[in-house]
């Protein structure tokens, strides 16, 4: 396998609170301590954005342009097998944010996704067991986009396609009574397009459950010895998709739940099926995880997710980046010492502490002192 790519250089401006920042990076560990609010998550956040072209702590671009500034710019210096890559991106909020590869722009910002690659160990991970679907779905298609970056393009056509049925059906209470023939007509037409595109997602939601499922079942026993079998199912809003084989199949499925809950869509101008309706349900034995857990068995499973989608990464396409973004503080010890043993040989890790002692021993590498703003190198 050829060697993992890993950042060098990060350069922001006008991001967060960075009106200017550059930072050298070096493979294994580089660690960003500092209190709160001094801006080292800021810093992993950059390179997550790089990665995914969202962020992992809001859902919107404009809390990541600076107080007063109009655009946030962030360029990475990415060494790949031994060769220099150069990404950025502006981001503008309310407009069309702007993508570069060595400096020369690309027509899609999504076009530099693929370059590198982030797994995120975070405290907001809880939500992936107790939160909303929502949660739960938006790890799945990030994870869809690491391993195949065609798959932004396709969440994007979809939700794209879905607003403009959402609008059609809101519209069509009073369109009802008097051209009821031509809603339906039209009404057709993005059925046919929410089911096709939307038939993508789930069999390949459904296809990496398949592969995560062992993993995260792996991980979790690592994590609490003798523990009960983590399971995850594709709980959909089309019914049974377990044993579907191809695309047409899901599309066919969702178009007959579309036509049976015809009437409660337009009654409520909403599309009720398809794959943003979803949800994963991860259970312990026979048991839900949400709800029922323990909070130590909430957290290992959140870990458990990650670890495995950091191991199916590896396997599939290379090493990813990870980040450890403040999580050592929320691990009791015993899983705190296994994650640092875990990560301990990853290609980068980059670690975000606010006191050096919440750092495992065993993780040495490049520390970097954050304080309001300025990141100094540590020379001990």
């Amino acid at each position: 396998m050829t060697a993992a790519p890993y950042v060098r250089h990060l350069s922001l401006a006008d991001m967060r609170n960075y009106a200017h920042l550059d930072v050298e990076l070096t493979p294994g560990v580089n660690a960003f301590v500092g209190a709160n609010g001094q801006g080292k998550t800021n810093l992993v956040e950059a390179i997550v954005y790089l990665s995914t072209l969202a962020s992992h702590r809001v859902a919107s671009d404009a809390p990541l342009i600076r107080h007063g500034a109009e655009r946030a710019l962030i360029r990475a210096d990415v060494v790949r097998e031994d060769r220099s890559l150069q990404i950025e991106i502006e981001i503008t909020p309310g407009r069309a944010n702007k993508a570069k590869v060595n400096k020369t722009p690309v027509s899609r910002t999504r076009d530099i996704l693929g370059v590198i690659r982030t797994v995120v160990f975070a405290p907001e991970d809880l939500s992936l067991v107790k939160g909303d679907p929502s949660e739960r779905r938006r790890f799945l298609d990030d994870l869809l986009v690491q391993r195949q970056s065609r798959f932004a393009g396709v969440r994007a056509d979809y939700d794209r396609v879905l607003k403009q049925r959402n609008a059609l059906l809101k519209s069509a209470g009073g369109a009802r009574r008097s051209n009821a023939d031509e809603v339906l007509r039209t009404l057709e037409v993005w059925d046919e397009q929410v089911a096709n595109l939307g038939a993508e997602l789930m069999l390949a939601r459904r296809d990496l459950i398949d592969r995560l499922r062992p993993r995260v079942a792996a991980a979790y026993s690592e994590l609490i010895d003798g523990g009960d079998t983590v399971g995850m199912t594709y709980a959909s809003s089309v019914g049974d998709v377990s044993e579907l084989a191809a695309v047409d199949d899901f599309a066919d499925l969702i178009k007959q739940a579309m036509s049976d809950r015809r009437r409660e869509e337009l009654d409520r101008g909403i599309t009720l099926v398809g794959p943003h309706r979803d949800d994963v349900v991860l259970s312990l034995g026979a048991i839900p995880v949400k709800g029922y857990a323990s909070h130590g068995e909430s957290w290992s499973t959140a870990l458990a997710l990650r670890l495995a989608s950091y191991d199916l990464l590896t396997e599939e396409v290379g090493a990813p980046i990870l980040v450890l973004d403040d999580v050592f503080a929320e691990l009791d010890t015993s899983r705190r010492e296994h994650l640092a043993e875990r990560v301990a040989d990853a290609p980068q890790v980059l670690i975000t502490a606010a006191v050096p002692a919440d750092v495992p021993t065993r993780l040495v590498g490049r520390w970097n002192d954050v304080v309001a703003g300025t990141v100094t190198r540590r020379v001990d």
